[in-house]
């Protein structure tokens, strides 16, 4: 895939999307960026000759050093030092996805033209990025406020020939990469460059890309995982009436009712007759939930889209008016509050899919006790439930907002923090724990459906196959971690086209 970019390159969720699965993806910049980006530099470096004044990490120190005035002859020097010192990440990788869209973010940020960047510096970024040599990027270790400091600096350092860099996978020292065989390193950073570089909220950004393109995955999935429970429980149709949503016209109450109504309307089961006149609210009430997880994930994704368009490094150089301005734009608050929305909307994916499960096993409606043939001798699905439970309540732990809490940095320069990385991070864990779930669930509707007669509507017959080819059917009790694991599987690694996720987009 070849992303050619100009200087008022848009970002969208399908660019997105396919820059996380295309790992070959190349970068060309075109010829109105890089006059613009060379146009800036020389101006901005014109600025600073006429100028004795001091300019934020340009001539002085960072942080609470930002008095302390740097002598013109110690300038490259300067960048070098901010960006190794800055290199203070802990924890495992962040994985080839993520780092390829902050590679690639940046990139697009940079060629606004409001960083001062040099040619030298860009291109030696978009090379690193097209022949799929990924900085290697510790998980942990921002605040989410002046940027992604310690993130961006290990993504930086593979320029000035330091760091990790990882190849498919494979870590390595930069300086041992083959791949990077015939490059100009290491670039050698002018003023300003590695404070460019440094600052900025592409960790945060990318992390937060590749949990929402997770996430409407997942929401994808548990709509068909839903529907199977609803047709095992012989749920009844009537909750998913349009009439009934659209006096209450939510965007995503209505996709989710009209998807249920859809998949459910043509099957079989649907003349089954049903004495009771009312289902549990995990059954009623999935375009409600469901609904409310899908709008929280849109807002979000407005927010990723904003942010990925803007330019957050800090200071910004306006040529046009020739002014450098420091402010804030690197500050994480509005990412750290969407993931923290996010893994919440999530969370409450796989909290009343535990609870769906349950009744599933409660031998109502014609099902067996525990969803198996010969209950008392065989346990079946009891202990499938403890599980989904005891993930649902680690879940919920997760679900304490990270962006309510700020620790002061930098002797006290940096005195409110957005704990957005942290938020990010954590959103991950969510959806980890979420697919188990949702995979859990898939094994009980699997397990019900056998015991009801009727084909289903052929989306979900075909689903349904997919996973028993997987999962057979449980007539006697067995291992039931092979197969939870083998669901787990399924759920993670079946392919959902775009054209499926796109579906819930606003």
């Amino acid at each position: 895939m070849i992303i050619h970019i100009t200087p008022s390159h848009t970002i969208d969720f399908k660019l997105i999307y396919d820059v996380y699965f295309h790992k070959n993806s190349k970068i060309t910049l075109s010829e109105e960026v890089l006059y613009r980006v060379k146009n800036s530099r020389e101006r901005f470096e014109n600025l600073l000759k006429s100028s004795h004044s001091p300019v934020y990490g340009v001539n002085t120190g960072f942080g609470s050093l930002c008095n302390v005035k740097i002598d013109e002859s110690q300038l490259t020097e300067l960048q070098k030092n901010i960006v190794m010192s800055h290199a203070c990440g802990t924890g495992s990788y962040a994985g080839d996805e993520v780092v390829r869209l902050m590679l690639f973010f940046k990139i697009v940020s940079l060629v606004r033209g409001y960083s001062a960047i040099s040619v030298e510096t860009l291109n030696a970024l978009t090379e690193f990025f097209n022949r799929s040599v990924l900085p290697y990027v510790p998980k942990q270790g921002s605040l989410g406020a002046s940027g992604d400091l310690a993130p961006l600096a290990h993504l930086s350092l593979p320029l000035l020939g330091l760091g990790y860099v990882a190849v498919s996978g494979e870590k390595m020292p930069t300086s041992q990469c083959k791949a990077l065989e015939g490059m100009q390193l290491p670039v050698q950073l002018r003023s300003k460059e590695g404070l460019a570089l440094l600052n900025g909220t592409q960790y945060m950004s990318a992390t937060l890309a590749a949990a929402l393109i997770r996430a409407f995955r997942l929401h994808q999935l548990a709509s068909w995982i839903s529907a199977l429970s609803i047709e095992a429980f012989l749920g009844r149709r009537e909750p998913f009436d349009p009439l009934i949503h659209s006096v209450r016209p939510h965007a995503g109450q209505q996709k989710v009712a009209e998807f249920m109504y859809r998949h459910l309307i043509d099957s079989e089961l649907h003349i089954v007759e049903r004495s009771w006149v009312q289902d549990p609210y995990s059954f009623r009430c999935i375009p409600q939930v469901h609904g409310a997880s899908l709008d929280t994930l849109n807002y979000a994704l407005r927010v990723l889209i904003t942010e990925v368009n803007s330019v957050t490094d800090n200071p910004l150089y306006f040529d046009d008016e020739e002014v450098i301005l420091s402010g804030g734009n690197f500050h994480g608050q509005p990412l750290a509050y969407v993931a923290d929305f996010a893994a919440i909307a999530v969370h409450e994916l796989a909290n009343i899919s535990e609870r769906r499960m349950y009744l599933l096993l409660s031998g109502q409606r014609g099902l067996p006790p525990f969803l198996v043939m010969n209950p008392g001798l065989n346990s079946g699905l009891m202990i499938a439930q403890y599980s989904a439970a005891a993930l649902v309540s680690a879940s919920k732990q997760l679900c304490t907002p990270a962006s309510v809490d700020s620790i002061p940095s930098s002797n006290g320069q940096e005195d409110h923090v957005s704990m957005g990385a942290n938020a990010v991070n954590k959103l991950h864990d969510v959806l980890d724990l979420a697919e188990k779930v949702l995979a859990i669930e898939l094994l009980h509707a699997s397990q019900a459906l056998y015991f009801r007669k009727g084909r289903l509507n052929s989306s979900l017959e075909e689903f349904l196959a997919l996973f028993r080819d997987t999962v057979p059917v449980i007539e006697n009790d067995r291992e039931l971690h092979n197969d939870i694991e083998a669901a787990i599987q399924f759920v993670k690694n079946l392919p959902v086209s775009f054209d499926a996720i796109n579906q819930w987009i606003e």
